[in-house]
C-alpha cells in the first residue's frame, strides 16, 4: 500500500503542476482556471455518500486498483486531446470531475483498509508515513517534473500519471482481500443515512469536519489561483512555479516524518488548536509575501502544521469509527470537508478577478480565524464531555459520545 502511494503520488503530483499550466495556455480569466480546479473536488460534493456506503458493502482493496485504473484511463486521454491540441476549458474541466471521482473512491476506501492492515498503537506512524509519502510524490517530486515534463511537451505529465496510475493498481491487487460485512448490506438509503446520524451524534468528530468544512473552503480559496499569483505578480516561469510547490512540500515531508512525536509528546488536543492557529497567521503572510522565496517559506510551514491536524484528525476516526461504518462517516465526514472545495475555488476565482491575485489568500486568513473562534469552545466542551482524545482503539469509543 505505502509502494502504491509512492509511485502513484508521483504522477499525481506531476498532473497537479501541468492541468493548472495547461488551462493558463487557454486563459488568463482566474474565473475559468478555477473551474478545472472546482471540477476536480466536485465529486466530493456530489457523490461522497453513495461512495461512502459502496466501501462499507464492497471489497476495498478491490475498489481502490480498480478505481486508479479507471483514472489511468482519464488521465491517458487527457495525454492524448492535450498531445492533438483538442482540449478546451470545458473539456478539462469534465475529464478533472473524472480523475476527481476516483479519488473519492479510492481515498475512501484507502482510508477504511488502513486500520485493518495496521496495529491500533501504531495509527499515528502508519499515517505520518502515508503523509509523508503522498507529500514528497504530490509536492516536492511530481511538481518539478511535471512542470519540466510540460515544458518539454504538452502531453508527456499526463501520459507520466496514466502510467503511475497504471502501476499503482497492479501493486494493489496483490494486497489480500479486504473483509467484507458479516451481515447482508442495508439498502443504499438506509446505509447513507445511518452513517449520517453516527456523525451526527457525535460531537467532537461533527465540530471537527465542520471546521475542517471551513478551513478547506478558506485554502481553496488561495491555492486555486496561486499558479496566478506566481507566475504573473512574481513572474516565475513554469519550471519555478513547479520548484515553488516543491519546496512548499518540504515542510509536509517533515510533518509526515515527526508530527507523530509531537502528538505522542503534547497531546491530540494542544496539537489541533497549535494547527489552527498556525494557519491564520500563515494565510496573511501568504498573500502579503513579496516574492518567490518568502512564498515558498511560508507554504513549507503551512504544509508542516496542515500534516500535524490531518495525522491527528484521520488516526481518531479510525480509532473511534467502528470498522463496519467506517466507509460511510468517512464519507459524510469527507462530504463536509472536501465537497466545499469546489466552492471555494470559484470563490477564490471570484476574489482574485475583483480584488488581485493576493486578494484570496488575505480573505482565506479572515475566514480561518473565524473558524477557529467559532469551533475552539465547542471543541474544548466536546473533549471535556467526550474524552475520546487518547481513548482506546475499541470498545467504548464505538459509541458516539
Amino acid at each position: 500500500m505505502w509502494w502504491a502511494s509512492a509511485v502513484d503520488n508521483v504522477g499525481d503530483g506531476a498532473f497537479a503542476a501541468a492541468i493548472p499550466l495547461l488551462a493558463v495556455t487557454m486563459t488568463r480569466d482566474p474565473r475559468l482556471v478555477s473551474v478545472v480546479s472546482a471540477a476536480t473536488y466536485l465529486p466530493w460534493l456530489l457523490l461522497s455518500l453513495p461512495v461512502g456506503a459502496i466501501v462499507d458493502r464492497y471489497d476495498r482493496v478491490l475498489l481502490m486498483w480498480r478505481s486508479q485504473l479507471g483514472q489511468a484511463v482519464a488521465v491517458a486521454a487527457v495525454a492524448v486531446l492535450a498531445g492533438c491540441h483538442l482540449v478546451g476549458i470545458g473539456s478539462l474541466a469534465l475529464l478533472a470531475f473524472v480523475i476527481g471521482t476516483g479519488e473519492v473512491v479510492f481515498g475512501n476506501a484507502a482510508q477504511a483498509v488502513l486500520p485493518e492492515i495496521v496495529p491500533a498503537p501504531l495509527v499515528h506512524k502508519a499515517n505520518g508515513a502515508q503523509y509523508a509519502i503522498t507529500t514528497v510524490g504530490q509536492l516536492f517530486v511530481g511538481p518539478p517534473l511535471g512542470s519540466l515534463l510540460f515544458g518539454l511537451a504538452v502531453a508527456v505529465p499526463f501520459g507520466l500519471d496514466a502510467g503511475t496510475f497504471a502501476i499503482s493498481a497492479a501493486l494493489l491487487a496483490t494486497l489480500p482481500r479486504s473483509r467484507l460485512p458479516a451481515t447482508e448490506p442495508s439498502p443504499l438509503r438506509a446505509a447513507i443515512a445511518e452513517g449520517l446520524r453516527w456523525l451526527a451524534g457525535h460531537r467532537l468528530l461533527r465540530t471537527i469536519a465542520l471546521v475542517l468544512a471551513a478551513n478547506n473552503f478558506a485554502n481553496a480559496m488561495g491555492t486555486a489561483t496561486l499558479v496566478l499569483l506566481a507566475t504573473q505578480t512574481l513572474h516565475l516561469s513554469a519550471t519555478g512555479y513547479g520548484v515553488l510547490l516543491a519546496g512548499g512540500a518540504v515542510g509536509s515531508v517533515l510533518g509526515g516524518l515527526v508530527n507523530a512525536r509531537i502528538v505522542a509528546r503534547v497531546g491530540e488536543l494542544p496539537a489541533l488548536v497549535t494547527a489552527l492557529a498556525a494557519n491564520v497567521v500563515l494565510y496573511l503572510g501568504l498573500g502579503l509575501a513579496p516574492d518567490a522565496v518568502v512564498l515558498g517559506a511560508l507554504l513549507a510551514v503551512n504544509g508542516f502544521v496542515t500534516t500535524l491536524w490531518n495525522i491527528v484528525t484521520v488516526s481518531l476516526r479510525q480509532r473511534v469509527v467502528p470498522g463496519e461504518l467506517l466507509g460511510r462517516v468517512n464519507s459524510v465526514y469527507r462530504l463536509l470537508a472536501w465537497g466545499l472545495i469546489p466552492l471555494g475555488s470559484l470563490a477564490g476565482g471570484l476574489v482574485a478577478h475583483l480584488l488581485g491575485l493576493r486578494a484570496p489568500y488575505l480573505a482565506a486568513a479572515g475566514l480561518r480565524a473565524v473558524a477557529l473562534a467559532v469551533g475552539l469552545p465547542a471543541l474544548l466542551g466536546a473533549v471535556r464531555a467526550a474524552s475520546v482524545f487518547n481513548r482506546a482503539p475499541r470498545g467504548a469509543a464505538d459509541r458516539p459520545a
